[in-house]
């Protein structure tokens, strides 16, 4: 390991080397400086993991090398000493941004002990810094992998929308990725440096679902034996993802609804309200709009919602992002997993691609996953796909017509979900070409496919 250096600033030299001694014995590599501007030639120089500072030095003293040394950008912890010291001294030291102060003469446990401390706090900031920079990273918009026309449309919405505060409706069916949106949303807005709290709203039991949201005092029901933040609160300068929003009770409803109009809420039990400043994102599979007309949801509260509104579209939707998504979700847990793998052979990917996904992209991302387990070698191959995939038959079993079946018009349905299906197949999927050999519009071809619920490879 490398030993950590360490600056001492004081203008005893009896003192600078006795210090040496008592720091040099427990590892680290020392270096001196006899007033404070020797200190600033000195850490211009050369990094240090701490700084040790005499507070009386002449020429320049420790309270002016303090601030003239965070001017230059000095990130070590800088610890103040002093054999005259008061509670004012220390008080100014640390408002100026000492790490801490210690009072002459003091025993070599006790300098250890700080120098410890502020190793441990350096290495939680370091570790903190470095986690926020991969969570930037991991849920960066680049790493939202799409080349379906819908996706990158919303992808131009949601980095105009980021920098705001404006709240955010996202609907989309189960697994289509509704809360890597949000995250992406927050960490690449002003808010990311203060925390994302995502809540289920189905997940929660009803009693317990307000107090959680919005905090309690003690007291204020059989189990507050103390006073407890909410998931408001802790959001409080961050986002607060609302998922499965259509699962919020009517009551609940209400007091959302003041939230987002006059941003406070009130602790279960509280009289006053606080005031809190709340990115609000919601989502949900269920249609607002839906629950709306049939009494279920609030149309006020809906309307405050719904100020942005993302539809994520399903992955049948969009099959041209399943060999990019397939390829993202093997390089993601090669790492993970200390694999290498490279590919997948092409005839689990046609399968993959033929598969109906009805679970969207977590099922294809836990499909990955587990084929990445199973596989040996550098390819996935068809054996390392679950059971029912394997399995499936993208195309429907053709119904043969009894004997004494007579209707033209289950005749005529048959042959022409045959047709599309052959057509759709020649043409790769392509619409436009498909509709042209069964000589029909491209709008007759569309409303044909959703009504005959024909899957598409």
């Amino acid at each position: 390991m490398i030993p950590r250096r360490i600056l001492i600033v004081d203008d005893e030299e009896s003192f600078r080397n006795v210090l040496t001694v008592i720091l040099r014995k427990e590892g680290y590599e020392v270096e001196g400086a006899v007033n404070g501007e020797d200190g600033l030639n000195k850490i211009s120089g050369a990094a240090f993991d701490h700084i040790l500072c005499d507070i009386r030095m002449p020429q320049m003293d420790g309270l002016e090398f303090l601030q003239e040394s965070k001017k230059t950008g000095v990130k070590a912890p800088i610890i103040m000493m002093s054999a005259f010291g008061t509670i004012d001294t220390a008080i100014e030291a640390m408002k100026s941004g000492a790490y801490d102060y210690i009072s002459k003469p003091f025993k070599p446990d006790e300098i250890i002990l700080t120098l410890k401390k502020a190793e441990e706090r350096e290495r939680l900031r370091k570790e903190n810094e470095l986690l926020r920079k991969e969570v930037k990273r991991e849920y960066s918009f680049e790493n939202i992998v799409s080349k379906n026309d819908k996706m990158n449309k919303i992808f131009e919405i949601i980095k105009k929308v980021a920098p705001y505060k404006s709240t955010i409706l996202i609907t989309g069916e189960s697994g289509t990725g509704k809360e890597l949106v949000a995250r992406a949303i927050h960490y690449n807005s002003d808010r990311s440096k203060m925390f994302f709290v995502p809540v289920n709203c189905g997940a929660i039991p009803e009693n317990l679902l307000e107090s959680e949201l919005f905090g309690h005092v003690k007291g204020a029901f059989t189990d507050a034996i103390r006073t407890k933040k909410g998931l408001f609160e802790e959001a409080d300068g961050g986002t607060i993802f609302l998922d499965e929003i259509g699962e919020l009770p009517p009551q609940l409803q209400v007091k959302l609804l003041r939230v987002l109009q006059d941003g406070e809420i009130r602790r279960v039990g509280e009289s006053k309200s606080i005031q809190i400043d709340v990115r609000i994102i919601a989502a949900t599979v269920k249609d607002l709009t839906r629950e709306v007309n049939e009494g279920r949801f609030r149309d006020d509260l809906f309307y405050r919602l719904n100020v942005l509104h993302l539809s994520i579209p399903p992955l049948r939707e969009r099959k041209e992002d399943i060999p990019i998504l397939i390829q993202h979700f093997i390089n993601k847990h090669n790492q993970g997993l200390n694999k290498n793998i490279k590919d997948m052979d092409t005839k689990a990917l046609e399968l993959l691609m033929n598969y109906k996904w009805s679970g969207n992209v977590r099922e294809l991302e836990n499909t990955i996953e587990r084929a990445v387990v199973l596989t040996d070698g550098e390819r996935i191959e068809l054996d390392n796909l679950p059971f029912e995939i394997q399995n499936f038959q993208n195309e429907v079993p053709m119904v043969s017509m009894a004997e004494e079946e007579y209707s033209v018009k289950k005749a005529s349905r048959m042959l022409e979900i045959g047709l599309i299906r052959k057509a759709l197949k020649k043409t790769k999927g392509n619409h436009t070409h498909a509709a042209k050999l069964l000589e029909i519009s491209h709008r007759a071809l569309l409303y044909k496919i959703k009504d005959y619920g024909i899957v598409e490879s």
